[in-house]
């Protein structure tokens, strides 16, 4: 049965214009500033340049997860139309929006036949995309709704994400990285290697002086884990250094030869909150992440 609607939360980073051509409904997280509340839509409410813009100027916007109410505002009026739904959320590991979305889903699953289906991505930004669209994809090859449950728990850990950044001011703020280690790594010019765990959590893996070479270092992961056969997808996202995800794409193409295209998205409102700008993040389908 292909009759379910798979739906996702706005922290999978890819594009508003994706989600509507691919029929994928998603609920917007939010973010407050000087006492006002946005949505996480991909710049409508906020534009993604001036978001990046404002925090190097000194903006800390504060986030907030979906809530109950959100999340039963877009999945009821699907279940009504007689669907089930099949909903993907941002890794528990950095965020408890689950919490509400299960609850939303046992409120509404008393309610109507068809139900709601809660899975926790363990993936973050477009790697959480690259993992919606995959989902998408088998649902569009005719794949059931159990057959597409079932896969997600064979696959979602082989959604690898390995991301750096130039600016660790943001990584400082949020208590990811110590207020010494960011004026020493500021100083010395170090760009964290980070990745998604197994467990779905954010981690520091190596440390690299100067942005080019957390760039090679990023694209030697790549090679370990895919080899140059790798023909699969390749998501990047980009927070106000576009020109670093260009050349970044430049050299995964000159190493993997038989990928066609490097999606480049914006880390949206959100999840940029948490990095600041000068972040570039890398998601393929490899190998089960490794235990960190």
């Amino acid at each position: 049965m292909t009759n379910y609607v798979v739906t996702c939360c706005s922290t999978a980073d890819l594009s508003d214009e994706y989600f509507a051509k691919r029929n994928i409904p998603y609920v917007p997280f939010t973010f407050t500033v000087d006492g006002k509340t946005y949505n996480d839509d991909y710049g409508k409410s906020y534009p993604i340049d001036k978001f990046y813009a404002d925090i190097k100027n000194g903006m800390q916007p504060m986030t907030s997860q979906v809530n109950v109410e959100t999340y039963m505002e877009m999945f009821e009026p699907i279940l009504k139309e007689g669907k089930d739904i099949l909903h993907l959320t941002l890794t528990s590991g950095i965020s408890g929006s689950i919490n509400s979305a299960n609850s939303a889903a046992a409120l509404l699953n008393d309610k109507y036949d068809n139900k709601v289906h809660v899975v926790d991505s363990l993936c973050a930004s477009s790697g959480y995309g690259l993992l919606v669209t995959m989902v998408k994809d088998n649902q569009d090859a005719g794949m059931s709704l159990e057959d597409n449950l079932a896969w997600i728990e064979d696959n979602k850990r082989k959604i690898i994400h390995w991301f750096f950044s130039s600016d660790l001011s943001s990584y400082v703020r949020g208590g990811r990285i110590s207020k010494a280690a960011g004026l020493i790594g500021g100083a010395l010019q170090i760009c964290p290697l980070m990745t998604v765990s197994d467990a779905g959590k954010l981690e520091i893996f190596e440390k690299i002086r100067t942005k080019k070479k957390a760039m090679k270092r990023l694209v030697e992961k790549m090679m370990e884990e895919v080899g140059p056969d790798y023909d699969g997808y390749v998501y990047m996202c980009n927070s106000a250094c576009y020109d670093d995800a260009c050349t970044m794409t430049e050299m995964i193409k000159e190493s993997f030869h038989n990928v066609k295209e490097v999606s480049i998205f914006n880390i949206g409102t959100v999840i940029g909150a948490h990095t600041g700008p000068g972040t570039i993040a890398v998601f393929f389908k490899g190998n089960k992440r490794a235990l960190l």
